[in-house]
């Protein structure tokens, strides 16, 4: 029995890649080009000089993903009047990422990690056995294009107004020249 068990173990071990750390307040936010739900490219660059949002989350049309994008949808025009891109990401492709937008009316983009490229560039790529999710954490990016928070565990019922109180908060501190950098 454990000879059948042990190549079993030793290829899961090897197929093991090292992941990267990830950035923290205050350091630059890593650069990705990732095509959204309609199939159109976007870059961090693309967004400089302008409050970031960036949350990765595990899978389209699940539970907690649900729970999380469709509070973010319902909170848009606060985010937005608050001058806040929101910018989904997942390992799930173009496709899934149409239908869920499509299902759930979101009306932010969904970015495709299918290389699973920016989840290792942030450090949120994580094996569970055989599957490869994108854990669920989020990152406020400042217009400089540094990371301003971190956020390593998200509670999807309350992040949305989490959220928006911090960066309210980041955006006063960085107007009066205040470090507010931390991780939550």
């Amino acid at each position: 029995m454990f000879k059948a068990i042990t190549p079993l173990l030793l290829a899961l071990c090897v197929a093991l890649p090292a992941y990267a750390a990830q950035p923290a307040a205050g350091e630059t936010a890593p650069d990705f080009a990732l095509q959204d739900q309609n199939g159109k490219m976007h870059s961090l660059t693309d967004y400089t000089g302008k409050w970031v949002v960036l949350y990765f989350y595990p899978k389209d049309d699940t539970p907690g993903c649900t729970t999380e994008a469709c509070a973010f949808r319902d909170d848009i025009f606060k985010f937005r009047k608050m001058g806040v891109s929101i910018l989904g990401v997942s390992l799930d492709d173009v496709e899934s990422h149409a239908a869920f937008a499509e299902k759930y009316s979101l009306p932010f983009p969904l970015l495709a990690d299918v290389e699973k490229e920016a989840a290792t560039a942030y450090g949120v790529l994580k094996n569970y056995g055989l599957m490869k999710v994108a854990s669920r954490q989020t990152f406020v990016i400042a217009p400089d294009g540094t990371v301003a928070r971190h956020y390593a565990k998200v509670d999807p019922d309350s992040h949305s107004e989490q959220l928006q109180a911090d960066v309210a908060r980041l955006m006063q501190a960085k107007d009066e020249g205040v470090e507010d950098n931390e991780e939550v």
